[in-house]
């Protein structure tokens, strides 16, 4: 078994439950005997990218504590790497080699363990000198005088590089960390554009019912009805769904957020209105359409009946054993799907554009990803010490002296024992275009690092039948879901959050309980409650705070022009 090293969804933590099957996807096996040798500074002489202050060592060492949250993929990636533990692995020993840096953890954990531990410790005061938190978390931490101000550490020791890749998002992430001015955390920023959703389609099933790929979400729901009513396995047996749904609606790989998106209607984001104002997408009228058809879908049997009551590994089992043929998802679906054809090789997939009712164009939504900042604690003495972590993790995976093979996949996702993973906001979206560029000219310099290892794994799939790559190629060939989203952007069919500040004041009190009356009220019409529920819903959702909060959303954006 293998895990991945495309990197996974972004999701806020507040109400949110991240699917467990996106982390346990297959890779080929690992190149050579897997161990690590102690590996040297890089030659200052040769490289004068060393020379900068946000590189250069603690001479004594320095120790920097953090905390951290463990889980079954850690584990299984520590089982490919001999020699190598949390503690104590190629990162840790480059920190340390390079930066003078000692990674320290004082307590590690296990998922709802990890996050009552971080509560009691945040409350209490009694923190590590480095911690990931939340926006929420992190006003409260520095209204509480418990973190630094880093603004004057990230100015002075962020590489250009570093401060290059970061911009890669905007000025978002950098203001939603920014309280009374003063930067206040550096953000964990991720990658807008890799929230972008495909339609995820079984094309044998297509052609067994002679059956075209949609153009509209009428040619979606037609297909939709056939996968479920017309027998597409062959078996005799009315036993398949047409549409993957979690119990988690918003589900980045069987969710309804593109589903939602073909009668424009955006429940996730703030977005503009005619009138120029911000408003909350969960309650403008094309949600109330949308949540019609799909209680239609659910009442027809398209969608499982008992979907409430499985997460996405469930809903990953009937994919695999051919219940399911058509699905929503981020482009790392591919993965999701791949289960099905392990099972029957028969099994084809294929990414399609997500598509609008007829006569619109679709609009793709993406939120606003970076919800985690790491935060410094007072009177940690070198606070810049964070900075230098992600000069060097971000250098030596992507920069002039990067070792990609070691240091992010070997092929296992080695960047994932480090407790900073910085990375390219559009690094796969470039990946796909240097490959896409090397399959136009022939010419295999175009190919950087990651392109050439993604070449590889395509390569054996389609030369050697080596079934691990198929996902690779329904992800970055010619045809695949990066293709696809390369057209979402040059034909500005991307549709960005509006919203990006620091979380107002009721936001913080407030929005983990409209956000829970949304999800309620939602899973309950889709099962067959009155559609009228909805604008029950959205008087509630104004009375309990949602007034108040949109008030300020809407001053923040005022205050940019």
């Amino acid at each position: 078994m293998g895990l991945p090293e495309l990197r996974m969804p972004f999701m806020y933590k507040a109400g949110l439950a991240m699917t467990a099957s996106c982390f346990l996807l297959l890779l080929a096996a690992c190149n050579g005997n897997g161990s690590v040798r102690d590996v040297p500074p890089p030659d200052r002489t040769e490289d004068t990218v060393y020379a900068h202050p946000g590189l250069g060592p603690y001479d004594p060492p320095v120790a920097l504590s953090f905390v951290r949250e463990t889980g079954d993929n850690l584990y299984e990636l520590l089982r490919h790497l001999p020699g190598e533990t949390l503690e104590d692995n190629r990162w840790s020993r480059l920190y340390e080699q390079v930066l003078g840096i000692r990674i320290q953890y004082e307590w590690t954990a296990k998922g709802d363990l990890y996050r009552q531990k971080l509560g009691a410790a945040l409350a209490s005061g009694d923190i590590p000198d480095v911690v990931k938190v939340n926006a929420q978390q992190l006003r409260q931490l520095s209204e509480a005088g418990l973190i630094q101000d880093l603004t004057e550490a990230y100015e002075q020791f962020a590489t250009p590089f570093t401060k290059r890749i970061l911009a890669q998002e905007g000025p978002g992430p950098f203001e939603a960390a920014t309280i009374d001015g003063r930067l206040m955390g550096i953000p964990e920023t991720l990658s807008s554009i890799e929230g972008a959703e495909f339609l995820w389609i079984r094309t044998d099933w297509l052609e067994r019912l002679g059956l075209e790929p949609p153009r509209t979400m009428e040619d979606l729901l037609a297909i939709s009805k056939a996968f479920t009513e017309m027998d597409p396995d062959g078996n005799g047996e009315h036993d398949t769904f047409g549409l993957a749904v979690t119990q988690y609606l918003w589900d980045p790989a069987k969710g309804l957020t593109g589903f939602m998106a073909g009668f424009h209607a955006y429940p996730n984001l703030w977005i503009e209105d005619d009138a120029g104002r911000l408003v909350y997408g969960a309650v403008q009228p094309e949600v109330k359409r949308a949540l019609q058809v799909l209680q239609d879908m659910y009442r027809d049997g398209q969608i499982d009946s008992e979907f409430v009551f499985k997460d996405g590994m469930k809903v990953r089992e009937q994919i695999a054993s051919g219940k399911i043929g058509m699905t929503y998802g981020q482009q790392w679906a591919s993965f999701e799907v791949q289960a099905s054809y392990t099972n029957n090789p028969e099994a084809d997939w294929k990414a399609f554009p997500i598509v609008a009712v007829a006569g619109t164009d679709v609009k793709v939504p993406l939120r606003f990803p970076t919800y985690q900042f790491l935060a410094v604690r007072k009177g940690y003495e070198h606070p810049e010490a964070i900075v230098k972590l992600f000069n060097l993790h971000l250098e030596k995976n992507w920069g002039e002296t990067a070792e990609y093979e070691t240091y992010y996949s070997t092929p296992y996702p080695a960047w994932q024992l480090s407790p900073v993973t910085p990375f390219p906001a559009r690094k796969n979206l470039e990946a796909y275009r240097q490959l896409e560029e090397m399959r136009r000219t022939g010419d295999m310099s175009v190919l950087k690092d990651e392109a050439r290892s993604i070449h590889r794994k395509i390569e054996d799939y389609l030369q050697y039948n080596e079934e691990t790559g198929w996902g690779w190629e329904k992800t970055y060939g010619p045809d695949g879901a990066f293709a696809i989203l390369d057209q979402y952007e040059k034909n500005g069919r991307l549709l960005y959050e509006r919203f990006y500040g620091a979380p107002t004041e009721t936001m913080i009190e407030l929005l983990d309980i409209l956000e829970n009356l949304k999800n309620d009220v939602f899973i309950s019409i889709i099962l067959g409650s009155p559609i009228d529920e909805f604008d029950r819903f959205v008087e509630e959702w104004h009375r309990l705070g949602g007034r108040e909060i949109t008030e300020e959303v809407n001053r923040w954006y005022a205050s940019r022009g």
